[in-house]
């Protein structure tokens, strides 16, 4: 394995001594917003987990090697490179043995992150059942990987571009656990409601720590989704991302977009069509799963000393 995984000094030392680690995940670095501002927001995302008491882990691939924690120089690359590609589970194998740069999506972050073993992974959405999946079966990764990877996912929720109804219904049969944050409602990435219920309302970081300690020790494989709604301050109008989805998925129909291309396209469509709205509120809610996350770490690892 060593051959393959690079990991910062800082997460090295977090990993020996039983510290609070928080994965980040590097997609949204590379593909989710412009420069320079893709790589403002991951450097603010750390501050504000290294200010929760937590050691930041950004994750990505470059010249083949994956890295667990990324320098500065490296986030910069990571954010400026046009070679840098989108990698899932079935990419990583051969974006390693080519030698490439990669971003890691919420399912290879997940892998990544339980190489080396980190528990907490911050993201924005988790990916889920695309809408009209009954015919293309366009379901993401990040599922599966939720059935089968022990790590906890803090989100806003599933992306709203997705059938949110049968992401949950997905993670149902698979036994992932859906854990809404001092909330009952799952929430919508952009809003902090989807109109479907959370499993579970849990009330407090250790609460949440509490379950997955329980999960694991119980031999029960697979991650937990935390759903943290987007601060309502933050939240755009559920009229206006409807539309402006609606419109987005027409358009990609149109053109013929599909698979791990959908959801970049997607994501920039509805970000044009909302004069830029969609982006701050996507920024804003990164920040605050990172405020929660590094938390739920920090009470994580509390209860494994």
């Amino acid at each position: 394995m060593k051959n393959y995984i690079d990991i910062l000094p800082e997460v090295q030392q977090a990993l020996a001594h039983n510290l609070p680690i928080v994965a980040l995940e590097s997609t949204i670095i590379s593909h989710g917003m412009p420069y320079p501002q893709n790589v403002q927001t991951a450097r603010k995302v750390e501050d504000i987990v290294r200010e929760g008491g937590a050691v930041p882990a950004t994750i990505g691939i470059l010249n083949g090697r994956i890295k667990i924690g990324l320098t500065d120089d490296e986030l910069e690359l990571m954010g400026k490179s046009p070679d840098v590609i989108k990698v899932s589970r079935r990419d990583l194998p051969i974006i390693i043995s080519k030698k490439m740069h990669g971003a890691t999506t919420v399912a290879t972050t997940m892998i990544c992150a339980a190489i080396a073993g980190i528990k907490v992974f911050v993201t924005g959405g988790i990916g889920g059942v695309h809408k009209g999946a009954q015919e293309t079966f366009d379901i993401s990764a990040d599922l599966m990987e939720l059935a089968h990877t022990n790590v906890a996912v803090v989100c806003a929720g599933a992306k709203s571009i997705l059938d949110i109804g049968l992401t949950l219904e997905y993670l149902e049969t698979q036994g992932v656990p859906v854990l809404g944050f001092q909330t009952e409602d799952f929430p919508a990435f952009y809003t902090p409601t989807s109109g479907f219920k959370a499993d579970y309302a849990m009330e407090s970081e250790k609460e949440i720590a509490e379950a997955m300690k329980a999960k694991w020790d119980l031999g029960l494989q697979g991650g937990l989704v935390i759903g943290n709604p987007v601060p309502k301050e933050e939240a755009m109008d559920k009229h206006v991302i409807e539309n402006a989805i609606e419109q987005a998925l027409k358009e990609a129909n149109t053109l013929g977009i599909k698979g791990k291309d959908s959801t970049p396209f997607l994501l920039g469509k509805i970000k044009e069509l909302t004069g830029g709205d969609s982006l701050e509120s996507n920024i804003s809610l990164v920040m605050n799963n990172a405020r929660v996350g590094s938390k739920i770490a920090v009470e994580y690892a509390k209860l494994n000393k």
